[in-house]
């Protein structure tokens, strides 16, 4: 009898152990990331490390002064956290714009875990804390250069500075954004942007300067402008089955990412190719634009192609008729130039290759970036003689002129863009404007012109 009371006092005292030895089991090893500093906007990143991923609780909240807003709760929000292994997460959005309360200053940020131990007998819990600056002030800007006077359809520079000197910025004309760019090492808050009055906005749209910091705090500023108003022509182009039958099937086979549902029908694969390739091919322009240099890379004032007669002008109004009938709309966006067959094109100024390959609509086409989200292009080659990545300089041969693409004969359609939208070249091969405009600008603010 003895041996079994002895047996079952040690089961007792073994259990005790257990017990307390449970009690004092470590809870989940917590860490808390995302920025140090929040504002409009904010990421709060909790991880847990917990066995199996286990977790009977896991609360985060911030606290300032003695106002405390929850942000997660794993006892009600569940399906909010990702389980991987022994790991768990949670990100949730914080800032002004989620907690209207909070103010600048610093704020503290709990973490409370809680896991099982003892096989779910007791729990094991932990905190953690850490402290984010809330920062709320907008960035500061001031305008520097004056007399922006903007060709409708055409760009413009502006020069300015902003505080801090690392706050994104640039021009804002109507839902379109133009970045800026340091335009000096010695004065690092010193911006310069190049912006555009596309040609399907209306006269009077808004244009003002912003700046927004990594949290979400936007500044924006004004600034003096005058526009002016520019007729674009109406033209029409006629289509017929012999112009069809000649474009159609090699821009198919080039275009592999366009789909029509039946390429023998050649005016239907036209409409799609006008409509939808085209669209596709803007898309691909405006991510170029994204890849620009942060600096000038051109030289002096663009060239237009030689000894060429201008066939099209900039936002022709363009209607197509096939067999008497309108059967499409569409912008001309550039300058059709036609000289001999296969002419040499040449580089309408310094810059770097951006594209040198097919491209839709524009056949055997170049894009060159020239810095600062300004690029020109160079569409319907017959041959390519540059390669992507090249620095080419001023009147460099890029390739000979032709027909593939939509073209209906030899030229060579040639546009100026910024950043990824057309713009008229015609500002751009004026020597007096490039002076203007934004020589005069750089001259003024102590900017070094480009090449100097």
């Amino acid at each position: 009898m003895w041996k079994i009371l002895v047996v079952i006092v040690l089961l007792g005292v073994g259990a005790i152990a257990l017990w307390v030895n449970a009690g004092q089991a470590e809870g989940p090893a917590i860490e808390i990331g995302g920025p140090a500093i929040i504002g409009q906007t904010g990421e709060i990143a909790v991880s847990v490390t917990t066995p199996k991923g286990q977790l009977n609780g896991l609360a985060v909240s911030l606290r300032q002064a003695e106002s405390t807003t929850p942000i997660f709760d794993f006892a009600t929000e569940p399906a909010g956290a990702t389980i991987a292994g022994d790991t768990v997460t949670v990100s949730r959005p914080t800032g002004k714009r989620v907690i209207p309360e909070l103010k600048a200053g610093e704020a503290e940020i709990s973490v409370t875990a809680v896991r099982p131990v003892l096989f779910g007998l007791r729990e094991a819990t932990s905190t953690a804390t850490r402290t984010v600056e809330v920062r709320l002030t907008p960035p500061q800007l001031a305008v520097l250069s004056q007399f922006h006077y903007i060709n409708h359809g055409g760009s413009e520079l502006v020069v300015y500075r902003v505080t801090p000197p690392d706050a994104e910025s640039g021009v804002r004309v109507g839902d379109h954004e133009y970045r800026g760019f340091p335009a000096s090492a010695a004065d690092p808050a010193l911006r310069v942007a190049f912006f555009a009055l596309l040609w399907d906005q209306p006269l009077n749209t808004p244009i003002s300067v912003f700046a927004r910091d990594a949290v979400g705090n936007e500044g924006s500023g004004s600034f003096d402008f005058r526009v002016f108003e520019k007729q674009f022509r109406a033209s029409t182009i006629n289509l017929d089955d012999r112009l069809l039958a000649r474009m159609v099937p090699p821009i198919l086979q080039n275009s592999t990412e366009l789909k029509v549902d039946d390429p023998s029908n050649q005016l239907a694969a036209y409409l799609a190719i006008n409509r939808d390739l085209r669209r596709m091919n803007n898309e691909t322009i405006s991510s170029l634009a994204l890849e620009t240099a942060p600096e000038m890379l051109w030289r002096g004032t663009f060239k237009q192609l030689i000894n060429t007669a201008v066939e099209a002008g900039f936002a022709d109004q363009r209607t197509y008729v096939y067999n008497g009938q309108d059967v499409d709309h569409q912008v001309h966006l550039g300058f059709d130039l036609a000289s001999t067959a296969a002419a040499p094109v040449r580089a309408a100024n310094r810059g770097r290759v951006m594209h040198a390959s097919w491209l839709g609509i524009y056949g055997n086409c170049v894009i060159l970036d020239h810095g600062m989200g300004l690029m020109s292009l160079y569409a319907h080659l017959s041959s390519i003689t540059v390669n992507t990545g090249d620095i080419v300089e001023s009147e460099a041969e890029l390739g000979r002129s032709g027909s593939t693409g939509l073209a209906a004969g030899d030229h060579l359609h040639f546009t100026m863009l910024l950043g990824g939208n057309a713009i008229t070249p015609i500002d751009w091969w004026s020597g007096q404007w490039v002076q203007d405009r934004v020589l005069r600008k750089l001259a003024e603010a102590g900017i070094p012109a480009p090449g100097q």
